[in-house]
């Protein structure tokens, strides 16, 4: 399996024109393929024309990409193409559904369940929901690692409840959430579920029919693919009963004075003219991850892990938040130093990691800091990187020393 990885930094130009970068920010977004910039190349010029509307030949040609990538996305993760909307990203879906689902099928007194591991695009569209519609939100109790379990999950479940917003894998403690054992006690009640899959769909096998979920959101940037670009999945039932949030060109079907009839699914989500480049782009991103084959991707990122994690335990006064994480994240402080100074200094030995909150403030403050370091690794890490990160490690602890 080592063989598939040996040569995959030649595959991202970043990492070409940068050779010393060790880049460990992937949870923020992932390095750009050479075939995923080609193909936006291509589009732009050789058939770089509108979608849908053109009866020409290269309007034809960029269409029939543009519709593709729905095939191949539909097939990345067991759907129907007619269940995917394309969107801008995680952020962009999961309001959609909050707002078109929510603010129409809640209630007051209706109860929406999170957690504190979600990222705030997963639970700020339900505060809002809730706020305005009298819902009560609660949260699934963590237990002493910062996991989401089963039986704490049972003991906020009620039939009150009527949505369910959780995250599959966490952006700070990388944990995989247990989704098809919740999915199917939330069905129990009568409750749907909108998973957050912008950690998980990048590293680990996505099966929406064998989940059940209800909704599934995921972006392309964090999966070697462009910015701007987005999957919303839902099943086409409850897609045919969500209203467009967004109104305009190509949503459309019949208008008249003072109403109007939308597309079918998934086109009456798909108002306006999309990134174009980014959708035909996007199929290289998941072709090259279907040729790795995800089981691979994430064992390789196991063992990237593994090897990592006991060398950074014999570091002075660094404390990792997350030493079972069951994916490539590592959430971790240097007590006495700030995590921005932090990695201030690993940029200046070319390592590049994230420091802050990460966007998901509430677990930031159940662990008791005001923010992490966090070190991602993904496909075309390797554990020459990884020397290199502890390396680096090792001279910051030196050049700040001097805490108790």
């Amino acid at each position: 399996m080592n063989n598939l990885f040996e040569q995959i930094k030649d595959d991202f130009p970043v990492l070409i024109n940068n050779p010393k970068l060790v880049y460990l920010d992937s949870g923020a977004s992932s390095l750009k393929l050479k075939s995923v910039i080609d193909k936006q190349t291509e589009y732009y010029t050789k058939y770089g024309v509108n979608i849908h509307r053109g009866v020409y030949a290269l309007s034809h040609q960029a269409t029939e990409e543009y519709e593709e990538t729905r095939n191949v996305v539909a097939r990345f993760i067991n759907a129907r193409p007619e269940e995917i909307v394309y969107t801008k990203g995680t952020t962009n879906s999961l309001n959609m559904v909050a707002t078109s689902y929510g603010f129409k099928h809640l209630l007051a007194e209706d109860e929406i369940i999170v957690s504190e591991l979600e990222h705030h695009s997963s639970i700020l569209p339900w505060q809002n929901v809730a706020r305005q519609k009298g819902c009560i939100i609660k949260y699934i109790e963590l237990n002493h690692e910062g996991r989401i379990t089963i039986e704490n999950f049972k003991k906020v479940l009620s039939k009150k409840t009527k949505v369910v917003a959780l995250t599959y894998v966490s952006n700070v403690m990388g944990y995989i959430t247990p989704i098809k054992e919740i999915i199917s006690l939330a069905h129990e009640v009568g409750a749907i579920v909108i998973v957050d899959a912008a950690q998980a769909a990048p590293h680990i096998k996505i099966d929406v029919k064998e989940m059940d979920a209800d909704f599934l959101a995921f972006s392309a940037h964090k999966m070697l693919g462009p910015t701007g670009f987005g999957i919303l999945y839902g099943k086409y039932h409850l897609l045919e009963k969500l209203e467009p949030v967004e109104f305009g060109g190509d949503m459309n079907d019949e208008v008249d004075l003072y109403e109007a009839t939308y597309r079918e699914v998934p086109y009456k989500f798909e108002a306006g003219t999309p990134p174009i480049a980014e959708a035909i782009a996007f199929k290289e991103a998941i072709y090259y991850l279907e040729k790795l084959t995800m089981n691979h991707v994430h064992e390789h990122e196991v063992q990237l892990i593994n090897y990592a994690i006991p060398k950074l335990l014999t570091l002075p006064n660094l404390e990792i938040y997350n030493p079972t994480t069951d994916t490539g994240i590592i959430a971790f402080n240097l007590h006495g130093i700030h995590p921005h100074d932090v990695a201030s200094f690993l940029d200046e030995e070319g390592i590049a990691l994230r420091a802050g909150h990460h966007c998901a403030q509430l677990i930031t403050k159940w662990l008791g800091c005001s923010g992490t370091l966090r070190a991602t690794f993904y496909i075309y890490n390797t554990k020459q990187d990884v020397d290199r990160f502890v390396l680096a490690l090792k001279k910051a602890i030196d050049f700040f020393g001097g805490w108790d």
